[in-house]
């Protein structure tokens, strides 16, 4: 079954790239439509003393030639050749000294009058090898045409070896067809087509606009769903904690177990209160908004269960992600260290230097941090990455521990 499967496919294959097959001919008619179109460039040698003038004439022709090798790419060897972008009209004036200036511009010129001549060389080359081809292995067929004082005793020997030949001439003009127009489709990529540095360099402005965009749309649902925390659940709550402490203060004939369950029900919803006031924060704090950077990280720090020493130097206010992002590293960052650092003091330093906003937390905990252990550093290195930020984690075992970030000011 194996030996029968293999059979069937190394029979099709040869099917597939024999001298009669779809693949040689369309190799065969793209390599030869490179001949005429390699005829303006040809010119130009075959008339050195004009050489001048058809150069001139070429670059002129440079954008209808590049549409015409597009379409043999696409119509003849089912490839499509992107088109450079362009802003303007070619043949507007306005956009003709752009036009001359652009590097697209002088790729394709370079290819029309570099290797379209090639091109139409190697086409030439494969319509001679097929002629060849069917000249010799059909040499016993014409042979009656040659002069009698060719046709003498010992030819016919001759004729076996030139039909062989031209059977193998048959053979290999399809795979050197199908090299020409493979050699032709990497140079058309690289001449014809978008430069690929440039298109590459474009993407990655484009990823890191659409990213801001996104960032920039999370910021806004944040803040506002911590606006309809705040101006709705939380005002219901606080609503539902006063009527309570009212029943308990009024209804002082109630039975013992009404009372306990009123003095429940108020407790609990203080402590909602105090879980949605967290939440809030911890989604989008007001003050971050209201006051910028320094205000949010010394209510922080104010809150941390240890000493923070905090400095804060903005000679400007970043972007309102980056001080969300400034703001959840360093409230993460006291988080670790209160929670696992076991320090007795902690140091906070946020300074902005041109474009860049640094953040440094040092602690004198016992060191040993590792984010391959899942400790929140991952959490960090994920906020920090989403702006193209950097964070440096310096955490020798016995302290201290040196958390460093760098954010771009520029989202």
């Amino acid at each position: 079954m194996g030996l029968s499967g293999a059979l069937r496919r190394t029979t099709r294959w040869i099917a597939d790239h024999a001298p009669w097959s779809a693949w040689a001919w369309r190799s065969t008619a793209f390599t030869v439509a490179a001949i005429p179109m390699a005829l303006p460039a040809a010119a130009a040698f075959v008339f050195p003393k004009a050489a001048g003038l058809t150069l001139l004439v070429l670059l002129i022709l440079t954008p209808l030639l590049t549409l015409a090798q597009r379409s043999r790419f696409r119509e003849l060897l089912e490839r499509e050749i992107p088109a450079v972008a362009q802003g303007r009209r070619t043949l507007h004036p306005k956009a003709l000294p752009a036009w001359l200036r652009a590097e697209s511009t002088w790729r394709q010129y370079g290819y029309h009058l570099l290797v379209s001549p090639l091109a139409g060389i190697g086409g030439a080359l494969v319509v001679l090898a097929w002629a060849g081809g069917f000249a010799g292995a059909a040499v016993y067929g014409w042979s009656w045409m040659l002069p009698d004082e060719y046709g003498g005793p010992g030819w016919t020997g001759r004729y076996d070896t030139i039909t062989v030949l031209g059977a193998l001439l048959l053979l290999a003009t399809p795979w050197l067809a199908a090299a020409l127009a493979r050699l032709d489709a990497f140079a058309a990529a690289a001449l014809l087509g978008p430069n690929r540095a440039k298109e590459l360099e474009r993407r990655v402005e484009d990823l890191a606009e659409s990213r801001a965009d996104v960032l920039d749309a999370a910021d806004l649902e944040r803040r506002r769903i911590e606006r309809d925390l705040h101006d709705g659940a939380q005002q219901r709550l606080v609503a539902l904690a006063m009527n309570l402490g009212i029943a308990r203060a009024t209804l002082t004939d109630l039975p013992p177990e009404a009372k306990a369950v009123i003095d429940e029900a108020h407790r609990e919803a203080k402590e909602a209160i105090e879980e949605l006031n967290s939440l809030v924060r911890g989604l989008h704090p007001a003050v971050l908004e209201d006051r910028g950077l320094d205000a949010a990280l010394s209510g922080i720090a104010a809150r941390a269960p240890l000493p923070v020493e905090l400095t804060v130097e903005l000679a400007r206010r970043p972007g309102p992600t980056v001080e969300a992002v400034a703001y959840f590293v360093v409230s993460e960052a006291l988080a670790n260290v209160a929670k696992h650092a076991k320090a007795s003091r902690c140091r906070v330093d946020a300074r902005r230097d041109a474009d860049l906003l640094r953040i440094t937390v040092t602690d004198d905990g016992v060191g040993g941090a590792d984010p391959a252990r899942g400790t929140g550093l991952v959490g960090l290195r994920k906020r920090v990455g989403s702006v193209d930020g950097t964070i440096l984690i310096n955490s020798p075992l016995g302290g201290p521990t040196v958390v460093t970030v760098e954010l771009p000011c520029g989202l």
